[in-house]
């Protein structure tokens, strides 16, 4: 499961990313995330509505979007409601606390869709929503460590150096963490990195000693054309689309080539392993 220390860290490109080399290693993947707040939403070939996010992510692993991939899609409306999507169709508008309050009922829904893609797929890649370390949303949460645990799912955490403040962001996340919470992060990835990587490395050996956790790679800024996950890109701005076809397929060459060259994938797969069954 890829988590971030706050939203727009490229939690939603790392996934696409992963998907992409667990196809060209063979595997049929597929993306999953419990739920997801956009404006930009994709039709299935059934009529059902889902993140785009998680269709550019299905299309990365060379598989058919579903709404299974994104059970819940949340479309704002306002700073305070959203229309509320369950499994592709329309379950109404509702304010912030009101469904604050009525999440824990689509615990059924969420289970039900991830094991439904567990059983079809070689691995199922999910991915977490803004911060596991949101203190005041912990309660009943069904997109972060809560589903970690539902799952069973080991955690890689993210953090963006771009914005600064990354070794923060990552031991900040760490701390305010339960013990059996911050024992499902196996290891940390720093992301969006510009320069020179050698000034880097003292930093990422502190950042192991202090977190205890190994830092699975550092991924440079990418310019990749792909979608951006949401309404939350930094600035209000429009997601810029990606071309089609030939383009599209070769966008997501380059980031699976980046991936590999920068990450270490054998922890990624070790890690993989260490799912609870």
């Amino acid at each position: 499961m890829i988590q971030g220390t706050m939203s727009s860290v490229g939690k939603s490109f790392l996934t696409a990313g992963l998907c992409r080399v667990f196809k060209q290693d063979g595997y049929r993947a597929a993306p999953f995330k419990s739920q997801n707040m956009s404006r930009f939403s994709h039709k299935t070939e059934d009529g059902l509505e889902m993140s785009r996010a998680q269709a550019v992510q299905a299309e990365a692993a060379g598989v058919m979007p579903s709404v299974l991939m994104n059970p819940i899609l949340l479309k704002p409306e306002s700073d305070t409601g959203s229309l509320v999507y369950v499994n592709g169709e329309l379950r109404g508008h509702m304010k912030a606390a009101e469904y604050f309050n009525y999440k824990k009922k689509l615990v059924p829904e969420i289970t039900r869709a991830f094991e439904t893609l567990a059983a079809e797929h070689d691995i199922v890649v999910i991915e977490g929503a803004g911060s596991p370390a949101e203190i005041n949303l912990k309660q009943d949460d069904i997109v972060n460590m809560g589903l970690a645990k539902l799952t069973g799912s080991p955690v890689l955490l993210v953090g963006d150096i771009d914005c600064g403040g990354v070794f923060a962001q990552i031991i900040g996340t760490l701390v305010l963490l339960d013990d059996d919470e911050r024992a499902r992060v196996k290891a940390t990835v720093i992301n969006k990195f510009r320069g020179d990587r050698e000034l880097l490395r003292p930093g990422i050996a502190m950042l192991e000693e202090r977190s205890g956790k190994p830092v699975a790679g550092v991924l440079p800024y990418l310019n990749v054309e792909i979608e951006e996950e949401d309404s939350l890109v930094r600035g209000g701005v429009q997601p810029k689309p990606a071309r089609e076809g030939k383009f599209r397929e070769a966008q997501y060459d380059l980031l699976a080539s980046a991936i590999r060259e920068n990450l270490d994938m054998k922890l990624i797969y070790e890690i993989m392993r260490c799912r609870e069954l």
